[in-house]
């Protein structure tokens, strides 16, 4: 559980900090180091912080129940994978109708993935992380809001390519998922048999 909690830690710590921090013009830290630079750290730590969650999630298995799941959770989240995941992909594209309606796709993304997942496994391990991707989503709506970010600016053109590639891509990805990624993956297969 120590390699677990760990990487939560180190994963969320950058990550909190880079939401955070003075953006303020002489005390902006991505400034003053550099883009590239600050970057570079910024995912190092990040990579790093995963790596420990991923070890740590693997050695935590089986250590328990919080509760039970419903009976019908499975389908709840069988239902809120495909709109993660094309919004997913609508984060790493130019605007579309899509990116534009969620402002902050990935964040959705995130939310719609560990709620739907609450649903799904009531173990621990799954519990603990869950609860910290959601918790830090929530967390990160409020900063970048605070910050003033609201997403594509209203008069932003939208592109339908970019709607139509996140629709697809969406699709196949969470299909690969479902298919055998989440098993070779996660060590879990999506269907069991």
């Amino acid at each position: 559980m120590a390699l677990f909690i760990l990487g939560l830690v180190i994963f969320f710590g950058a990550h909190v900090f880079s939401a955070v921090r003075s953006r303020d013009p002489g005390k902006d830290l991505k400034k003053k180091m550099g883009y590239g630079p600050y970057m570079g750290a910024y995912t190092f730590v990040s990579i790093v912080g995963f790596f420990l969650i991923c070890v740590g999630f693997n050695e935590t298995r089986g250590m328990g129940l919080v509760y039970s799941p419903p009976s019908w959770g499975k389908h709840v989240n069988f239902a809120l994978m495909p709109p993660a995941f094309i919004l997913l992909v609508a984060s790493q594209l130019p605007a579309g109708r899509i990116k534009k309606w969620a402002k902050h796709p990935m964040l959705v993304a995130v939310k719609l993935w560990a709620f739907g997942h609450f649903f799904a496994t009531g173990q621990l391990n799954a519990f603990i992380l869950f609860t910290a991707f959601l918790t830090y989503a929530i967390f990160d709506r409020v900063m970048v809001k605070r910050r003033g970010d609201t997403g594509p600016a209203p008069d932003t053109p939208t592109k339908l390519w970019a709607d139509i590639v996140s629709v697809i891509g969406g699709i196949v990805l969470y299909g690969a998922f479902v298919m055998s990624l989440h098993r070779l993956l996660i060590g879990v297969p999506v269907i069991p048999g």
